[in-house]
């Protein structure tokens, strides 16, 4: 693509584009929320990622010119030109542009699940602050411009172009470093496990198993990829499909909901819903609270 895209989007001028398109019957694993190119002077330009809600979302931004600044957990970085950065909502991290500064960049936001899972596995491989090569940077501008340019005129096309930002990003940071990638198919192997066996015990040594990797290298890996300890994400998993069962299946049982999702004891599984949803099953179930928590994670949790 040579520098084409980069001077296409600086020639055109500073531009932002909010993608909000109605969502489908069905939930879209990637989707950008907003995209853009922008050249701030001003200090007003502070960015808290304490403080932009619950939903979870992430933001990859690249700088052309200037610098900014980043505070990632406790540690200080310096964003200079040829570097990209890369943060999860909520999270606790700050950007920001000092006064007197100046920090030219384009953007690209995007939420759904494989969208998180992916830009999880890299900021636990790199951390926020990327080098990546030009290529992919003019790929990343491109998706972006097509973006602001129309081509998500539909959820489908929107998802495509996010999903293919995504994959870009994935290639140039795990794709020289096989090492990182075969974990990260590891990774995947093991969720597609335990989605396929809710209704069983899915205890870490067994999953430890099924990747191959002794069970302390598995317990650390799979909670760098995915933001949280095996057990716990197996627990959420369970949840998640009963929730769904308790309003699309209304002649299922509760007990049989119980057993479907791999849990031993209905009072158990009563308790533990409780506690995650605030409502009991039946009073999930009677209430339709499954639909308004789908609509308000429909882009991905």
């Amino acid at each position: 693509m040579g520098n084409s895209v980069l001077k296409s989007m600086i020639d055109a001028g500073p531009m932002m584009r909010t993608v909000s398109l109605p969502r489908g019957r069905h939930s879209l694993h990637t989707m950008p929320t907003s995209t853009g190119y922008e050249v701030r002077t001003d200090a007003t330009y502070n960015w808290d990622g304490r403080k932009r809600g619950q939903t979870p979302f992430t933001v990859l931004q690249h700088t052309m010119s200037g610098a900014g600044n980043l505070r990632y957990e406790n540690t200080n970085h310096r964003v200079l030109p040829g570097q990209t950065l890369l943060v999860m909502v909520p999270h606790n991290h700050r950007y920001w542009l000092e006064p007197g500064g100046r920090w030219e960049f384009f953007w690209i936001s995007m939420n759904g699940e494989e969208a998180l899972r992916i830009h999880k596995a890299i900021l636990a491989a790199t951390g926020p602050i990327l080098t990546l090569t030009q290529d992919t940077v003019e790929h990343l501008a491109d998706c972006s411009q097509r973006l602001m340019s129309g081509g998500a005129d539909t959820p489908g096309r929107a998802s495509a172009i996010a999903y293919e930002a995504a994959m870009a990003l994935y290639d140039d940071v795990f794709g020289s470093h096989p090492a990182l990638s075969a974990e990260y198919r590891i990774m995947q192997h093991v969720i597609d496990y335990i989605h396929n066996h809710l209704d069983q015990p899915l205890p870490v040594a067994r999953l430890a198993t099924v990747s191959g990797l002794s069970r302390a290298h598995f317990s650390r890996i799979f909670a760098a990829s995915e933001g949280m300890p095996p057990a716990e994400y197996v627990l959420h998993r369970r949840l998640q499909r009963a929730a769904k069962l308790l309003t699309t299946g209304p002649d299922v049982s509760i007990k049989e909901i119980s057993t479907m999702c791999g849990f031993d004891e209905q009072n158990y599984f009563s308790k533990v819903f409780r506690r995650h949803f605030g409502a009991s099953p039946t009073e999930f179930r009677t209430t339709g609270m499954y639909s308004s928590l789908a609509n308000r994670t429909k882009a991905g949790s």
